[in-house]
């Protein structure tokens, strides 16, 4: 990082660490045209939306230690940034909400924010099929050219960025916390994995622990980032119905996966589609709205397979099912099988699940 870039980023941390409300720092930047014009703008010039008394005290307080901490962060490591609202990498989609985030932190290829971006959220604590379900809608359409984001959270959220990586492909998870604040602990591997791949997202400073108002907050950037949010499972109250809510409000396509009218955790889903979100049973119920966002070439090019193969995914049904199954349905022999089974594997379109039973992914 040049010098001159070191104190422009100075200056936006400097702005983003004082007392000013992000919103009002969000319209004066844009007026004037940067953060050092801001800190430089004499307090009787400054543009009148806002009390320009308060405005020019609120600058002055500034928290020091965290401008000295996210400074040492970005300058640790070359995959590290701080990308300000009026920076080029800035991500078009985000940059058209009201909303907008003052600053973003990065961990990852920023180029990436830019890509053609499906959200897929739902419940923490899902049903097998709908972790399933995330994970391959996720896996397939990476493979079809778009690319994941989610909240890194448990369950859908943490199968859905599973499912991109696996494809192999980039995935993106922004974060209501400081980027050196995982949460879930657990998912700290993960998180690394996203980083390598993708890209770890946040407009919160480094060391922000989690806090329940942080999570509505990230919503609006995981809906905002995309150009459609796909909803896997949800209750009735879920969190993701708030992303799905915003993803509406932002002109944003909004899908549900519809689930047994017996499961809680269908319900929100189920509301969703009565308000009007799109029903979604395969990838191409997503692809034909987004079609102009992912080249035809691609679509459905991971299927390519000989006739066996296809005649044994219809054997196969869509329930996890065991090679001993297979092999009595087909009527072959367990080699056979093994191996049809092994090159289904390597393109994608089905993987071996719990307890070595194979599962459909298409």
């Amino acid at each position: 990082m040049d010098e001159a870039m070191n104190d422009c980023i100075e200056d936006w941390l400097r702005l983003r660490h004082s007392k000013l409300p992000l919103s009002v720092a969000l319209k004066l930047v844009t007026q004037l045209g940067g953060a050092g014009e801001l800190l430089q703008c004499p307090a009787s010039e400054l543009p009148a939306v806002a009390d320009t008394g308060q405005v020019a005290k609120a600058l002055r307080a500034t928290n020091k230690q965290g401008i000295q901490n996210d400074l040492r962060w970005c300058t640790a490591n070359d995959s590290h940034h701080v990308i300000s609202c009026l920076d080029q990498r800035y991500p078009t989609q985000l940059r058209q909400l009201a909303d907008a985030p003052l600053l973003l932190y990065v961990d990852g290829e920023p180029s990436l924010l830019n890509s053609r971006q499906l959200a897929i959220v739902g419940s923490r604590n899902p049903t097998p099929t709908g972790s399933e379900l995330a994970f391959r809608f996720a896996a397939n359409l990476t493979r079809m050219g778009l690319v994941i984001t989610s909240g890194l959270a448990f369950g859908i959220d943490a199968s859905a960025h599973r499912g991109a990586l696996s494809a192999p492909g980039p995935t993106i998870a922004v974060m209501a916390t400081g980027l050196d604040r995982v949460y879930p602990r657990r998912h700290q591997k993960l998180a690394r994995q996203v980083a390598e791949w993708g890209v770890l997202l946040s407009e919160m400073p480094l060391g922000t622990p989690p806090r329940r108002h942080f999570f509505p907050q990230r919503n609006r950037i995981i809906s905002g980032l995309s150009a459609g949010t796909l909803v896997v499972e949800a209750a009735q109250k879920s969190g993701s119905l708030i992303t799905a809510r915003l993803a509406g409000e932002q002109g944003r396509e909004v899908y549900a996966v519809p689930g047994s009218i017996l499961s809680a955790q269908s319900r929100g889903c189920h509301a969703l589609l009565r308000d009007g979100a799109s029903l979604v049973e395969s990838e191409e119920d997503i692809l034909t709205e987004l079609k102009h966002l992912c080249p035809s070439p691609h679509v459905g090019s991971f299927l390519s397979m000989d006739p066996d193969c296809q005649l044994m995914l219809n054997f196969m049904g869509y329930d996890p099912v065991a090679i001993d199954t297979l092999v009595r349905r087909s009527g072959l022999t367990a080699g056979k099988v093994c191996s049809m089974l092994s090159r289904m594997e390597l393109q994608g379109v089905i993987r071996m699940g719990l307890g070595g039973n194979y599962i459909r992914l298409r």
